[in-house]
């Protein structure tokens, strides 16, 4: 072996290997969405998204199990990403105050790349097509007991016998459902207009809770408070 190989490290080939199969995952991605919005999700087939990336139908279903989980790809990402964040928080932050902060940690992966286009293109055709919104529904469902196990473990409760996590996971899915609803109508496509979105729900939600309500003094949906910066 000559010097110049022996210089390349031993993960320098996995690496390689990895990239080039994230790169077949997005040009699959990008070339499934561009045909969905051209031809609309059920009337194109997979081999058109092959053939559009120029690989075989064996590759795509190394990667996805089916259009509806390319589609559903978006949400499992974020899902995963928010969870982590979650996980990660500081553990002297409350409950709902990690979960604020975690919102915002993940959303800033939006930013790079194809990342917010694509979200915003998935999210789209989730809304136009009636199976993926269902799809979407369930499986934003099923999304819950991965919080409920994180907030419980962040905790040190039994999310079996303890109430509260589940309450909170609710909460969070409910409050997330309703501000990527409203970001998406409004016009600034920008993730940290999504992440204030949130915290105005948030600062609603003990005042929609508790006394009576009083009119007038809830915050307009177009003077949405900035996001706040997570605590470190």
């Amino acid at each position: 072996m000559n010097r110049v190989q022996e210089a390349v490290p031993d993960q320098a080939v996995p690496d390689r290997r990895q990239r080039k199969k994230q790169l077949t995952k997005d040009a699959l991605i990008a070339a499934a969405l561009e045909l969905f919005a051209a031809q609309g999700y059920d009337r194109t087939a997979v081999h058109e998204i092959t053939d559009a990336v120029d690989v075989s139908e064996r590759t795509f279903f190394r990667y996805f199990a089916s259009k509806e989980d390319l589609v559903l790809s978006f949400i499992g990402d974020g899902a995963a990403a928010f969870a982590a964040e979650l996980a990660a928080r500081p553990p002297q932050e409350e409950p709902l105050a990690a979960a604020r902060n975690a919102l915002q940690v993940s959303l800033r992966d939006l930013s790079g790349g194809q990342g917010l286009p694509n979200y915003l293109s998935a999210m789209r055709l989730i809304d136009s097509t009636p199976t993926l919104l269902a799809a979407y529904l369930r499986y934003t469902h099923d999304q819950d007991s991965t919080i409920i196990e994180v907030l419980a473990r962040r905790e040190g409760v039994d999310p079996v016998t303890d109430r509260r996590p589940r309450v909170l996971a609710a909460v969070i899915g409910a409050l997330v459902f309703l501000s990527d609803r409203d970001w998406r109508a409004g016009d600034n496509p920008d993730p940290d207009a999504m992440a204030a979105t949130f915290d105005a729900y948030v600062d609603a939600l003990i005042p929609a809770l508790s006394g009576h309500w009083e009119a007038g003094a809830e915050t307009s949906s177009t003077t949405l408070p900035m996001a706040r910066p997570p605590a470190t």
